[in-house]
């Protein structure tokens, strides 16, 4: 277990304008593209994440020359989809699940061999979802026993496209499919019955790749190229969504966070807010390349427990821990069901989230897909994140409704996603210190 942890006292307001930082899921995926282009791209308002860092490292590791003009501002020199040299080592992914699963696909076409590694977390995380389709592309790749990592990848003859349905909504896992499918034979396609987050897809379109999009398929021809390009990356709703419930759930707050990617396939936390009577404005509508961005005005609001609708679930996957809290924080009972997949993220969020919530006096019911949350009051408490940053995130939140101190446990891994959390949130008025 982790030394680091959070100490929070209970304030009253959450003031100010913030830009957060870059989005995670689109700086993966920049570095990831930009190393198969042909040519420099520019990376601007890259996230320097301990995440995405794994990220940048594997690529160097493998003789991709990677400029850094300061932390968030990154030139790589593309070395073409066939252009990767083997790594000397085993590629570390850290706490990285997106990349874990995206990079096996890129390295299931590659002509060498090739190990993935992540930490304690990671390594527990379920990868058959990626293994049973890149099997079917004819991809040579085996795992540990119960398809957890290290994954090892050796070259295959030839990878051949497929056909794919996803059985369980994953932008990972499409987004793994369809980058196998720019090394394969033929055409690969992925069907979804749930729409997923599609930063992939448009990520492509901005390398200039040949990429088909349907209602509810995706399909990519191999043997196409990738053209460097400038890519700025919008800020990460994913972290602007403890801000947007820390105003929510303030006295007399008005908070300004600007340039917010708002992808219509990652706004079901905006959308599900509002339908827990959330005062959120979003003005300054505009795209960032082919990434939709705004900026968001957040008010103090009086929320209330719904049913929160299962066709808004993928659309808000990470943003569960931080829903929770606006739940503990509303009137009435919220409801959520069908969400099964928060128990293999990062931690089980069900059942971490549910302790938590507990240990700070608040009546929960967990079922094996979701959560029942009678809204109330938080009584201070020390809190286990379980290693989970959005959970370790989540509760300092919780700490402005709090009547007494709240100490959150474990919280080392919020540098894999938002690295300057508590300098953010300390200049929006919460009272919080880091040990």
């Amino acid at each position: 277990m982790g030394s680091a942890y959070f100490h929070l006292e209970p304030s009253a307001t959450c003031n100010g304008t913030v830009v957060v930082p870059g989005d995670k899921s689109i700086s993966h995926r920049a570095v990831m593209l930009a190393s198969l282009a042909e040519g420099k791209s520019e990376i601007v308002g890259f996230l320097p994440s301990t995440d995405c860092e794994a990220t940048l490292n594997a690529f160097q590791n493998m003789g991709v020359q990677i400029e850094r003009i300061d932390d968030t501002h990154v030139r790589i020199q593309g070395v073409g989809l066939k252009g990767l040299r083997a790594p000397s080592n085993v590629l570390n992914m850290g706490n990285s699940g997106t990349a874990m699963r995206l990079m096996a696909g890129i390295l299931s076409g590659q002509s060498f061999s090739s190990t993935l590694v992540g930490d304690a977390s990671l390594s527990s995380r379920p990868m058959q979802r990626i293994q049973t389709p890149l099997k079917k592309m004819a991809a040579n790749i085996a795992s540990e026993e119960g398809y957890i990592p290290p994954l090892v990848i050796q070259p295959s003859s030839k990878l051949v496209g497929i056909d794919y349905s996803l059985p369980i909504p994953s932008a990972q896992v499409k987004s793994c499919v369809l980058l196998a499918g720019l090394y394969a034979q033929g055409k690969t396609c992925v069907k979804e019955n749930t729409s997923t987050r599609d930063h992939t897809e448009r990520m492509l379109q901005t390398f200039s790749y040949p990429i088909e999009v349907n209602h509810q398929s995706v399909c990519v021809e191999g043997g196409g190229k990738l053209i460097a390009s400038k890519i700025e990356i919008p800020g990460d709703i994913s972290s602007a969504a403890f801000l947007i419930v820390a105003a929510l759930i303030s006295k007399n707050s008005t908070l300004t966070i600007r340039n917010v990617g708002i992808n219509p396939t990652r706004d079901g936390v905006i959308q599900i807010l509002r339908l827990m009577g959330a005062d959120i404005l979003i003005s300054n509508k505009r795209n960032m390349g082919m990434e939709p961005v705004g900026d968001l005005l957040i008010q103090s609001s009086e929320l209330h427990g719904i049913e929160i609708p299962q066709s808004l679930i993928a659309n808000s996957i990470d943003e569960f821990p931080i829903i929770f809290i606006a739940a503990a924080c509303a009137q009435g009972v919220t409801t959520l069901n069908g969400a099964e997949e928060l128990r293999v993220k990062e931690s089980d969020r069900i059942a971490v989230m549910a302790n938590g919530l507990r240990v700070l006096g608040i009546n929960v019911d967990e079922k094996p897909d979701g959560l029942v949350i009678n809204g109330g009051k938080f009584q201070g408490g020390e809190i286990d994140s379980g290693g989970d940053h959005r959970i370790a995130m989540a509760f300092a939140i919780a700490s402005i409704q709090a009547n007494a101190a709240i100490t959150v446990r474990n919280t080392e891994n919020v540098m894999t996603s938002f690295p300057n959390f508590v300098e953010t949130v300390s200049n929006l008025g919460l009272k919080v210190s880091q040990h």
